[in-house]
C-alpha cells in the first residue's frame, strides 16, 4: 500500500488542481514587474550595462554582446511588458518566453553581476514557458473560454516545487563546510559590520550569535522543504520561511531575493487554500469542467534530464582538486548562497618581451569598481581580463621617454593577493606567471598559488 501511495504521489501525470499554478503565475509576474522596475529606477541599467568598457562573458557565450547606447534599455522594457503579460495571463506563453529570453540575455552579458537568485529567476522563467498557467483566471481564458481547465498534470506545479526544493536543500548542503560550521564565517565578518543597528547592534560582535546564525541557517536549509511538504508542519514551516528571509533581508543587501522566496514558497500550500483565495477574487476555479489532457511524448525525458541536471550540477566541483572557495571551479550555479567573503587586490603589468620594458596597468581605466572587485578574486575573470589587456596593448603605439614604440607580442603579468573568509591575505597569483597565453577553459587551474588554510 505504501508503495502504491508513493507511486501515486510521484506520478507526474496525475490530475491536480490548477489553483497553486495560477497563484504562482500571479506571484511570479508581480515580483518580476517589481524587480525589473526597481532595477531600472535605481539606474543599474546604465551603471552595469552601459558604462563598462569591457564585459566578462560566460564560457561559450562570448557571442552575447550588449546592445549599443540606450538600446540597452530595450530588453528591460520588454521584460516589464512580458512580466505584466505573465501576471495577467495575457498571451501568456509568448510573454513567459520573452521574459526568459530577455532576462537570460542580460545575465549572460557579464558574469561580474552573477547572483544565485538571477540564475533561479532564469530557471523559473524557463519552467513557466512549459506549464499551462494561463488556463484559469487569466485574460487568455477570458477571451478563449475553450482553454479553461480546473485541473492540470501534477508535474506542472511539481517541477516548480522541485526547483524551490533544490535551492533550499543544496544551499544547506553547501553549508556543510568547516568555515561555515566551525569558524562561523563569513557571517562573523558580516554581522560585525552591523554593530550600530538599534537594539540588536550590541549583539553583533558576539561569537555565539554568528555560530547560532550559521548552524540555524544550515539546519533550516536542509530541512525546510520536508516540513513544507508535510501538511501538519507546513504552517509553522512557512512562518520559519518568512522569519528567516525577513531577517536576511534586514541584515544583508541581497535585493528582492528574500521576497521572491517568501512568496514563491506559497506554492507548497494545498490546492484548497489557493482555490479559496483565488475564488474570493472571482477566479471560479471549480466552476468549469475538466477536459482530458494529452500526454506529450517529450515530457518524461525532459523531466528526467532536468531533474538529473539540477541534482548533478551542484556536485561538479568534486571533479577538481583543491579548495572550492579558493579556486572557484564549479562554484557558480550550485546554490552556494552567502558562503564566502573574498577580498582581493590585483596589480597587472604589461611587458614587452623584446625590450624588457614593463608598465603597471591602472585597472580603473578599463573596469568599473564592481568589475574590478569581482575580477580580483575569480580566476576565470582574471584570465579573461589578461586576454583583453593583451589584445588592447598589441601593436599599440607606446611612449617611453622621447621614444615611440610598438609591443608586437605583449606579455601580461599580475600580482594578486586574496583574503578568504576573514583570513590574512595570501598570494593568489604570482607575478612570475604570464597570463595572456593561458587558455580559458574548464580545466583545473594549476597556475593559481596553493591555498593555506
Amino acid at each position: 500500500m505504501v508503495i502504491d501511495q508513493l507511486k501515486s504521489y510521484l506520478n507526474p501525470f496525475k490530475q491536480v488542481s490548477i489553483a497553486p499554478l495560477i497563484s504562482f503565475r500571479i506571484i511570479f509576474g508581480a515580483l518580476m514587474l517589481f524587480g525589473i522596475s526597481r532595477f531600472m529606477l535605481n539606474g543599474w541599467v546604465e551603471t552595469l550595462y552601459m558604462q563598462p568598457k569591457y564585459f566578462f562573458p560566460y564560457l561559450g557565450f562570448e557571442w552575447v554582446r550588449p546592445l549599443p547606447g540606450n538600446w540597452m534599455y530595450l530588453p528591460f522594457f520588454l521584460m516589464l511588458i512580458s512580466a505584466i503579460g505573465i501576471l495577467l495571463g495575457f498571451l501568456y506563453r509568448y510573454a513567459a518566453f520573452l521574459f526568459f529570453l530577455c532576462f537570460t540575455y542580460v545575465e549572460l552579458l557579464d558574469k561580474s553581476n552573477y547572483l544565485n537568485h538571477y540564475y533561479f529567476v532564469s530557471l523559473m522563467a524557463f519552467l513557466m514557458v512549459l506549464v499551462p498557467a494561463n488556463r484559469a483566471f487569466s485574460l487568455d481564458s477570458y477571451f478563449k473560454p475553450e482553454i479553461k481547465r480546473d485541473q492540470v498534470f501534477a508535474w506542472h506545479s511539481g517541477i516548480i516545487k522541485f526547483q524551490l526544493g533544490v535551492v533550499y536543500f543544496f544551499a544547506g548542503v553547501a553549508k556543510l563546510n568547516s568555515d561555515w560550521l566551525f569558524r562561523a564565517q563569513p557571517l562573523k565578518t558580516w554581522l560585525q559590520a552591523h554593530h550600530n543597528l538599534p537594539v540588536v547592534g550590541s549583539f553583533m560582535n558576539d561569537n555565539w550569535l554568528a555560530y547560532a546564525f550559521s548552524w540555524t541557517g544550515c539546519v533550516y536549509d536542509l530541512t525546510i522543504v520536508f516540513f513544507l511538504l508535510w501538511s501538519k508542519t507546513r504552517p509553522l514551516a512557512y512562518f520559519a520561511v518568512v522569519f528567516f528571509h525577513v531577517v536576511t533581508w534586514y541584515l544583508f543587501p541581497i535585493g528582492v531575493f528574500p521576497w521572491v522566496m517568501i512568496f514563491s514558497t506559497l506554492i507548497f500550500f494545498d490546492e484548497n487554500t489557493h482555490a479559496r483565495i483565488l475564488n474570493r477574487f472571482g477566479a471560479g476555479i471549480t466552476r468549469f469542467t475538466t477536459i482530458g489532457q494529452k500526454k506529450s511524448g517529450w515530457i518524461k525525458p525532459f523531466l528526467i534530464l532536468f531533474v538529473c541536471a539540477q541534482l548533478l550540477i551542484p556536485f561538479r566541483y568534486l571533479l577538481y582538486p583543491g579548495d572550492l572557495f579558493w579556486n572557484e571551479e564549479g562554484f557558480r550555479f550550485s546554490w552556494r548562497v552567502m558562503l564566502m567573503h573574498k577580498e582581493g587586490h590585483a596589480t597587472f603589468y604589461v611587458r614587452d618581451p623584446e625590450t624588457g620594458r614593463e608598465s603597471e596597468i591602472n585597472n580603473s581605466d578599463f573596469l568599473t569598481q564592481t568589475q574590478e572587485d569581482q575580477m580580483a578574486t575569480q580566476p576565470d575573470m582574471i584570465l579573461q581580463y589578461a586576454d583583453y589587456l593583451h589584445t588592447y596593448w598589441k601593436d599599440r603605439k607606446q611612449h617611453y621617454g622621447d621614444s615611440v614604440f610598438y609591443i608586437k607580442n605583449p606579455e601580461i603579468y599580475a600580482e594578486i593577493y586574496v583574503s578568504l573568509n576573514g583570513r590574512p591575505s595570501q598570494l593568489f597569483v604570482s607575478k612570475e606567471q604570464e597570463l595572456a597565453h593561458l587558455k580559458y577553459n574548464l580545466c583545473h587551474r594549476t597556475w593559481l598559488e596553493p591555498f593555506h588554510p
